[in-house]
């Protein structure tokens, strides 16, 4: 059954699992509005948050250009994520709520730094369910619990060269005259799906560090374990011109085929896109 949004979140402290109420915005009846982010407290004390942004040295080994990027987000309880988690990763946290990410979008022109983009290989939809991790008190990031893709040689890749989990999908996005995005997935080997009706509402700008927009969205590291050893990934691209949305409605089966329990209702927001860098693959070293 596709839900439409009405109630408050229900947050979950990162580290204290007991329940606390923190509203979601007032929206129509129906429909939730985007959390403001005047969040109590603030992301975790001691990281900088600002380095992950500059670009890094070196030459990209890869394009990208990211579209229509709609944020759904949720509080879970640390105890549920800590298992999914690597060892070496520790759950980043915002007023000590930590967070799942459920965010749909497309992608144009992925190509390699040595190709020109293909169109039946370079332009497809994608959706991926995160939550956000540091190393060591350093560069925090994105760990992956799925990504859905609607290529399959795309999904193959990924799978192969980056060791992150991607399934192939059934996937769909459409924009209304009022302004609405729908996103429609379906896993293709175990039919989980993710249907999502998201509504911008404010003029797209930059988010201000310290916030939670910029907590929730402005992430350039990626984590993936390969060969069995942790890795980690680097894109760069300009800040995401976010706006807060309304999440209208949505149906979806992809946090709980990752082992993850939802509750409340989630906060959103959207942009309308970003150029992207992709920087080559690490290993990390062990211990920091």
């Amino acid at each position: 059954m596709r839900r439409s949004e009405s109630d408050p979140n229900l947050a979950f402290a990162c580290d204290h699992p007991a329940a606390a109420v923190a509203p979601a915005g007032a929206g129509a009846a129906g429909e939730s509005a985007a959390g403001s982010g005047a969040e109590s407290g603030g992301p975790s004390a001691g990281i900088d948050r600002l380095a992950p942004t500059r670009r890094p040295g070196g030459h990209p080994v890869g394009y990208q250009r990211w579209r229509a990027l709609s944020f759904l987000h949720w509080r879970v309880p640390a105890s549920v994520l800590r298992p999914l988690v690597p060892a070496e990763l520790a759950l980043d946290d915002f007023g000590g709520s930590c967070f799942v990410g459920l965010v749909p979008f497309t992608m144009h022109g992925v190509r390699p730094a040595w190709a020109p983009s293909v169109p039946w290989l370079s332009h497809f939809h994608e959706t991926n369910v995160r939550t956000y991790v540091h190393l060591y008190g350093r560069d925090p990031g994105v760990w992956f619990f799925s990504l859905e893709a609607a290529n399959r040689l795309a999904v193959w890749l990924a799978r192969r060269g980056w060791g992150l989990p991607y399934h192939h999908a059934r996937m769909s996005l459409s924009m209304a005259a009022d302004g609405r995005i729908d996103y429609a997935s379906t896993r293709r080997a175990g039919g989980a799906i993710c249907n999502v009706t998201a509504l911008p509402l404010t003029a797209p700008a930059a988010v201000a560090p310290g916030t939670l927009e910029h907590f929730l969205i402005e992430r350039y590291v990626l984590y993936a374990v390969r060969g069995g050893r942790l890795h980690q990934g680097r894109i760069h691209h300009a800040p995401y011109p976010v706006q807060k949305a309304r999440v209208v409605g949505y149906e979806e089966t992809l946090l709980a085929a990752a082992g993850i329990p939802r509750a409340g209702e989630p906060i959103g927001h959207y942009a309308s896109g970003v150029d992207v860098e992709i920087f080559r693959l690490k290993a990390v070293a062990r211990g920091g």
